[in-house]
């Protein structure tokens, strides 16, 4: 690669897809020399990027973080991906993930050549998204989940501070592995090093992450199906309701509106559709049923089906 500036955005790129590169594989990556790659790497600090070097049998190359963000490097397909992801963010129901998420995605729109733009903004216009709060949570932070999700890619045991369901404080030292996304919440699932076993943690409970230095060897997993795993644990230490009902709609319909929170069946009748759901508070299903604009029949709990005729008597007074 003989051209400096094609080089140079090669190696910003690869510094941003990996936290640490030892040198010599760095250098293959790029057909240079450990000269050259030297040179290359302090023309990038002089353009301001943080990059920090190492020495020794592990020596190498990383991108740290620094006192503001450089500019990513992505191609079509990375483009196109976040920006969808950060689409689907906008609609989440923590006020701060989506207000930041509105924000990032303007910004990446605006960077988009007309053709992947137009592209972008055709998944927004076909999509359906709704804010819902199910039950009693915490606020989720943008800067925790990213946090926390940063020592999940970066394999780095992660110090925080957690607010148990009864409110009882502590301070945890894990090895984490994924977030989980169940229902109208994200679960940390990660190896408490002090406990000496596996535990999921609500991302909303959580404060006060700190990233270490220290990385780990990774675990075997608790279970293939990772959200099935989380999906048992909250039925273990938590009075979970399984609902199940019938939606007079289309299937088209109903994965619009619960999709992302329900397991949706199709039934014999085109115009009626099946779905169940997890949860731990009853006012998350009758918000999804309130959303959903069609009649409806609940299989269960009778507790649901209370809840919900409790709801239409007061609407109904109050209009």
């Amino acid at each position: 690669m003989s051209n400096t500036s094609s080089r140079l955005l090669r190696l910003l790129s690869l510094l941003q897809h990996h936290r640490h590169w030892p040198g010599s594989e760095l250098a293959d990556r790029l057909e240079v020399s450990h000269r050259t790659l030297r040179r290359d790497v302090d023309r990038l600090r002089q353009l301001g990027y943080p990059v920090e070097s190492s020495r020794g049998v592990d020596g190498g190359y990383e991108l740290a973080a620094g006192s503001t963000m450089p500019p990513l490097l992505l191609d079509e397909r990375e483009a196109i991906a976040l920006a969808v992801g950060l689409h689907g963010a906008a609609h989440s129901i923590h006020t701060d993930v989506a207000e930041a998420s509105v924000s990032a995605l303007a910004k990446v729109v605006a960077m988009l050549p007309a053709n992947l733009r137009g592209r972008v903004q055709l998944v927004g216009d076909v999509t359906v998204g709704a804010r819902w709060h199910g039950g009693a949570q915490g606020e989720l932070s943008a800067d925790v989940l990213g946090r926390v999700a940063q020592a999940c890619r970066d394999s780095v045991r992660l110090r925080f501070d957690y607010s148990a369901a009864d409110t009882t404080a502590s301070h945890r030292y894990v090895e984490p592995y994924r977030l989980v996304a169940l229902a109208s919440r994200w679960y940390l699932v990660a190896y408490d090093l002090d406990r000496k076993d596996w535990r999921t943690f609500r991302v909303d409970r959580l404060s006060e992450p700190e990233p270490t230095r220290n990385t780990f060897d990774p675990r075997g997993l608790p279970a293939d199906d990772l959200a099935a795993y989380v999906r048992g644990r909250i039925q273990s230490i938590r009075n979970v309701h399984h609902v199940e009902v019938i939606a007079y709609a289309p299937i088209e319909r109903v994965g619009e509106v619960v999709g992302q929170w329900a397991t949706i069946d199709a039934t014999d009748d085109p115009g009626r559709t099946r779905f169940t759901m997890e949860v731990d508070s009853l006012d998350w299903p009758v918000l999804a049923l309130s959303a959903l604009g069609a009649d409806f029949e609940v299989i269960t709990p009778p507790e649901l089906a209370e809840r919900v005729r409790e709801c239409g008597e007061r609407f109904a007074r109050c209009a």
